[in-house]
């Protein structure tokens, strides 16, 4: 496991997530939440409503930063994840974006092969300095022992969309173009790799101390086709970080991957692993740990409900890690409708399971 090398003075990390990330034993498991910052408060909703369209809240450092931070000034999380998306590079490389009120993402969807000659990834960074100047003012705005990550979504994901035009439920074309045109598919690969590795850079010399691959849609693929361009591209991009910064952890999350999670992390060299909640807790305990770190992977349904169950649920998690290299997580990220008071319960269960341990 990466050992990290933000505290030059000490070869132990003082941070929460840095010290899971490293191996090192904790009285309780370090605590974000996926989408932690969002629709579901209303200071969220208040700063967007002002920002004028979602990718301007994206690109206003000031804003993106304020964002980012208003999750840790009232849960007092472990972690801060940059407020962004994962098609910000898309947009980067010459693809048209919107977001579209009650619809969501739409891009201008790439056809055919012969349209890859317009996506550019060595001019990613002129659209995507305003991202790193938000990486600069969180992380100066950061309590002390809490940690930035950064992300980026990894290549099989973007690509979906990409090739979609919009988010899909079938991932028909995506498919189409794995199954009956994979040559094309790999050179789209490639400049997403090429992208992302910049992209990730950029962030880790702005402030981000982790950084994490969000493959949403790993789990549509076949065993093949999900090492080809799942497994292998998540590899690239995490061996070129870890060349050019080798003390920054690399959490990897291929949603929907199932018992290809296992090996997943060693062949990857992915310093954690998040577990969507369909992974089940015995299996992830006794196959993926001590292997590697693991992040999740409570339901996000339960912080809806909250109450007992979802008690219940933060308890039973606890109890599956407990003495183990975990980090506590959601299986995917918050709802809009996630009531404020739930995810207060859930910080107090967390942290007060430092106590009852």
């Amino acid at each position: 496991m990466a050992q990290s090398s933000q505290i030059p003075s000490s070869p132990i990390p003082v941070k929460p997530l840095l010290r899971t990330l490293a191996g090192l034993p904790s009285e309780r498991p370090p605590l974000w939440l996926m989408r932690q910052a969002g629709r579901y408060l209303p200071e969220y909703r208040e700063l967007r409503a002002k920002a004028g369209s979602f990718l301007d809240l994206c690109y206003t450092p000031e804003l993106a930063a304020e964002v980012t931070l208003q999750p840790i000034r009232r849960f007092g999380f472990d972690a801060a994840i940059l407020f962004a998306d994962i098609l910000l590079i898309p947009q980067a490389l010459g693809q048209g974006l919107a977001f579209k009120e009650n619809e969501g993402p739409v891009l201008d969807a790439i056809r055919g092969a012969a349209e890859l000659t317009r996506l550019n990834p060595q001019g990613i960074h002129g659209r995507l300095g305003p991202v790193y100047e938000a990486v600069a003012l969180i992380k100066a705005a950061l309590p002390p022992d809490c940690t930035l990550i950064g992300f980026a979504g990894a290549p099989w994901t973007v690509a979906t969309y990409m090739l979609e035009g919009r988010g899909s439920t079938d991932h028909a074309a995506a498919k189409t173009w794995a199954f009956g045109n994979p040559e094309a598919l790999s050179r789209l690969i490639d400049i997403l790799v090429e992208a992302t590795v910049a992209y990730l850079g950029r962030q880790i010399e702005a402030g981000a101390e982790v950084v994490q691959l969000f493959d949403t849609w790993a789990g549509v693929l076949p065993e093949a086709e999900f090492r080809r361009f799942c497994l292998e591209p998540v590899r690239r991009i995490i061996a070129a970080v870890k060349e050019k910064y080798p003390g920054v952890p690399v959490i990897a999350f291929p949603r929907g991957a199932g018992v290809l999670l296992d090996g997943y992390a060693a062949a990857t060299g992915a310093d954690a692993l998040g577990l969507d909640y369909t992974v089940p807790l015995g299996w992830a305990r006794d196959r993926l740990w001590p292997k590697t770190v693991v992040q999740g992977n409570l339901d996000p349904r339960l912080l809806v409900v909250g109450g007992q169950a979802m008690a219940d649920g933060v308890h039973r998690l606890l109890q599956s890690f407990q003495g183990r290299n975990h980090i506590f997580n959601l299986g995917h990220g918050i709802v809009p409708e996630t009531p404020v008071r739930h995810v207060e319960d859930l910080v107090r269960l967390v942290k007060g399971s430092a106590v009852s341990a």
